[in-house]
């Protein structure tokens, strides 16, 4: 059987090849595992915001149905027609300000849930931009 030597330079070669996919590797999986890092902080922000804007909606959705019961609850004893007209007026005076501040906060919710999602995001494509420069 015919045995060669490879020669040295082939085999210098070969290993600096190696050494450099090894290095490739390493930076390719570090930048996978940060991204993986970060998909899963913005779906915890994305979940947490959407959770606490529900639970304002069903806050609102509570308060909203107890001021209509109580609505009903005066109306049922009320006296008159003219008593009937200024209840009702003066409930939907209070609703409309309620209805008003309600969207404000649902608004504001939102925008905070949006922003704490997309911070991870942000903070990351801007460090990339950083190593890159």
């Amino acid at each position: 059987m015919l045995t060669m030597e490879i020669p040295a330079a082939y085999r210098e070669l070969a290993e600096k090849n190696v050494a450099q996919a090894k290095e490739q590797y390493e930076k390719i999986k570090s930048a996978a595992e940060h991204a993986t890092d970060v998909l899963e902080l913005t779906y915890a922000n994305a979940a947490k915001g959407y959770s606490n804007y529900s639970l304002k909606l069903i806050e609102n959705t509570r308060a909203n149905t107890e001021a209509t019961f109580d609505l009903l609850s005066e109306l049922v004893t009320a006296k008159s027609y003219a008593e009937l007209v200024e209840l009702t007026c003066g409930y939907l005076r209070k609703q409309f300000d309620t209805f008003t501040t309600q969207a404000k906060d649902l608004a504001e919710q939102a925008q905070k849930a949006a922003t704490e999602t997309a911070e991870p995001i942000k903070e990351s494509l801007t460090s990339a931009v950083k190593k890159a420069a």
